[in-house]
């Protein structure tokens, strides 16, 4: 049952970075390096769904983490 929660951890790490990365690169190389634009704008549509499924990821890899140590024990 462990290896089973690693490789899910570990494939939910994977799709997590991809998702963090695209959002960067969406922004821009400004951005990452903190020459953001000041005006202040809403997510919408594409970015608003993948900053969404960003949360949904890491809650589900945090859980997963959590159930890991519990059963572990």
């Amino acid at each position: 049952m462990i290896p089973a929660f690693q490789i899910i951890q570990i494939i939910i790490s994977v799709i997590l970075i991809a998702v963090i990365l695209l959002q960067v690169r969406m922004q821009g190389l400004g951005g990452v390096f903190g020459q953001g634009s000041s005006i202040a704008r809403a997510r919408r549509g594409f970015e608003k769904t993948l900053f969404q499924f960003t949360i949904v990821l890491s809650i589900l890899f945090v859980v997963i983490s959590i159930i890991s140590v519990i059963v572990q024990r």
